[in-house]
């Protein structure tokens, strides 16, 4: 008998959200609940992944060759992770996927819309996460994070303008496809969110 297919839930939000402090509790929460978990990440996920992670992140590059190196990196990890696990009846998390192209090298970059759409077709036609939860923060409260933190990638040191513009178009994706994004106020107390969170995915089992 085929095992019932499983559930992938996405994490989202510019650099300094607050999103990766949850992917721990959401894990752990899954697997309480019983769930084999695969928790995965973008750019990476792969042995191939994670090496062109590292060009991303640090290399300087043309525009639509970051894009089209974050698909060629997504496409593997489709192949590799995401899809054989829910095939088998996995719950997959993955911290950023394809709305994260959007904000980033569409928003924040200025890449044409109709270039990532095309993207995201050929690489993904029928495949979206059941759940997207999306991290949102003032600007000014991202970047105070972000820098008590760690030595930053390119992303990571753009300006206040391209966080802005991956902010405003990851808020106008949860407003196109509201059935599967949630957009959760991330200034709120760890607490409060994982409240938030377990409720969420409470829903999808």
């Amino acid at each position: 008998m085929t095992p019932p297919r499983g559930k992938f839930i996405s994490f989202e939000g510019i650099d300094g959200a607050g999103k990766s402090t949850h992917i721990g509790f959401t894990a752990d929460y899954l697997r309480g609940k019983g769930k084999e978990l695969v928790s995965t990440r973008e750019p990476g996920g792969t042995p191939l992944g994670e090496r062109l992670r590292e060009l991303v992140l640090h290399e300087k590059m043309h525009l639509e060759t970051e894009a089209l190196l974050m698909f060629a990196s997504r496409r593997e990890h489709i192949a590799q992770v995401i899809a054989p696990a829910l095939t088998r009846g996995a719950w997959v998390i993955s911290d950023r996927f394809t709305d994260a192209s959007f904000a980033y090298q569409g928003g924040g970059r200025g890449l044409a819309r109709d270039k990532l759409d095309a993207l995201e077709q050929w690489v993904h036609p029928h495949l979206q996460p059941d759940l997207t939860l999306l991290f949102d923060v003032p600007l000014e409260v991202a970047r105070a994070r972000l820098d008590a933190t760690r030595a930053l990638d390119k992303f990571e040191q753009e300006k206040a303008d391209f966080f802005s513009a991956a902010r405003n178009e990851y808020l106008r994706r949860a407003a196109q496809f509201p059935e599967r994004f949630r957009v959760i106020d991330s200034t709120q107390t760890i607490a409060a969110i994982q409240v938030q969170l377990a409720a969420l995915l409470d829903g999808l089992l």
